[in-house]
């Protein structure tokens, strides 16, 4: 997830040795044109819930740090903080952003906060993760999180971009884990078929084509994975993507017989507030 508006003329500024609540960068991955991820080291005082979100950032043209919130990606035992994000041309921050490289610093104020967590769900024995964009890095940090298969028995991740080389983190990550030995042997050799990976894209051909509204309305993600049609009895899910994606979701989902929740009235799905971007 990663919230950035774009402004005209965000002139690019070298990122200052110094800034408050520095943590330096120690990896950087350009995945598209548009897309990039990034670790930074993490706080020894930070403790998150895998799902949450930071502000990070750098100083802008005004010498005032400029802050957005960020999915972290990295799951709750990562030594690490792992970030998605995207490139927005004359976006005051992502514009500085994109050109971070290793040993830099940026802004990350640690004080970790969200929806998309497990606590806020009630119990289930299926859970969906239904993202657009970036809005997969909460996931990818769920994914990876060993408490997300202890209280589901499958979790099945539906990732919408609208070209096929945007869903390369998202897949890169999934193939990764279905073959993680540190999983295998704590969930036996069925782990890969727990984690169940359905994407599509919305402009280029690819397999599977489609937004994820009408692919569930329609039943064809059920169709093509076996699946029953979702259930308020069995089926949990989280929502993260653009402010009119989330709108439509969550009206499929409360048609599926599903209620929002929250951190303090956990129900059957959730949705990240916070996030803001382009629709798929």
């Amino acid at each position: 997830m990663t919230l950035d508006i774009p402004v005209a003329d965000a002139a690019h500024q070298t990122t200052p040795k110094t800034l408050p609540d520095a943590q330096t960068v120690t990896a950087v991955k350009h995945w598209t044109d548009s897309l990039f991820s990034f670790r930074v080291t993490r706080p020894a005082s930070l403790r998150f819930r895998s799902g949450e979100f930071v502000m990070i950032g750098l100083l802008g043209d005004n010498g005032k740090p400029l802050l957005r919130a960020y999915s972290i990606a990295s799951p709750n035992w990562d030594e690490e903080l792992e970030f998605y994000s995207i490139k927005v041309p004359d976006g005051p921050l992502t514009s500085k952003l994109q050109h971070i490289q290793p040993g830099d610093e940026i802004i990350l104020r640690p004080k970790p906060v969200g929806t998309l967590v497990l606590d806020a769900l009630l119990p289930g024995k299926r859970l969906w993760f239904l993202a657009t964009g970036t809005g997969i890095a909460p996931f990818a940090s769920l994914m990876r999180d060993p408490e997300t298969f202890e209280r589901y028995e499958q979790v099945i991740m539906m990732h919408t971009c609208r070209t096929a080389d945007e869903l390369a983190y998202g897949r890169e990550l999934v193939e990764n884990l279905k073959h993680d030995p540190l999983l295998g042997e704590i969930y036996g050799e069925d782990f890969a078929n727990r984690l169940v990976y359905y994407p599509t894209t919305t402009r280029e051909q690819s397999p599977r084509m489609g937004r994820i509204t009408d692919n569930l309305t329609s039943g064809k993600v059920f169709a093509d994975l076996g699946l029953p049609p979702i259930s308020p009895e069995t089926d949990r899910a989280m929502v993260c993507g653009s402010l009119a994606f989330n709108v439509d979701v969550k009206a499929v989902l409360e048609g599926f017989g599903l209620r929002e929740g929250a951190n303090s009235d956990p129900k059957e799905f959730v949705v990240e507030k916070a996030f803001v971007g382009d629709g798929v």
